[in-house]
C-alpha cells in the first residue's frame, strides 16, 4: 500500500473508535453504524485528494503475490 493508502486507513480506524467512544456504541449493529461512519469520514478525505491532485489515490501496490511454498512429503 501506498503511504496515502495506510494513511487514509489509520483515519478510518481513528475514526470509527472515536465515533464509537462518543456515541458509546453498544452491539453489532450500533458498531457496524460506527464503523459504516468511520470508513465516510476516510472516503471524503480520498475524494477531496483526488479531486485536488487529479490523480487516484488507490494503488495497485496493496496487492502481494501469493508465494508458492514447497510442502514436505511426509
Amino acid at each position: 500500500m501506498s503511504n496515502i493508502e495506510l494513511v487514509l486507513n489509520m483515519l478510518a480506524e481513528a475514526s470509527t473508535t472515536e465515533i464509537t467512544k462518543d456515541k458509546d456504541a453498544q452491539g453489532f449493529e450500533q458498531n457496524k453504524q460506527a464503523a459504516k461512519a468511520g470508513g465516510s469520514v476516510a472516503k471524503a478525505a480520498r475524494k477531496k485528494l483526488e479531486n485536488t491532485t487529479g490523480k487516484k489515490v488507490v494503488t495497485s501496490q496493496n496487492f502481494l503475490e501469493h508465494k508458492k511454498t514447497k510442502r514436505l512429503k511426509g
